[in-house]
């Protein structure tokens, strides 16, 4: 396990927020707050976004109802917390595998 999968596993143990996007966008999605916070317990890190402000953040794919979902995730300095920015389903047209952009 990687220091930063370490550092999101922990802090979902602790607290985790949700932005007013985010909430919106997975209900638009079709799916509930609870699928979203029961699909973090199953990821795996796609892309790392360290330069991303106000906090570094790192892109997550996920299942909910084993269907892939993306959750872009904040990790702010000096606080237990993990900040879920948004949520969406994958475009197999934007994505190989829901894994790696295609250009």
């Amino acid at each position: 396990m990687s220091a930063y999968e370490s550092k999101i596993r922990s802090r979902l143990e602790i607290h985790v927020k949700l932005t007013e996007h985010a909430r919106r966008a997975i209900i638009d999605d079709g799916y509930g707050i609870d699928e979203l916070l029961d699909a973090l317990q199953n990821f795996k890190i796609i892309e790392h976004y360290d330069d991303a402000k106000p906090f570094p953040a790192c892109l997550l794919l996920c299942k909910i109802k084993r269907k892939p979902i993306h959750i872009v995730c904040a990790l702010p300095e000096g606080a237990d917390m993990l900040i879920i920015v948004t949520a969406y389903i994958p475009s197999g047209k934007n994505w190989s595998n829901y894994t790696i952009r295609k250009k």
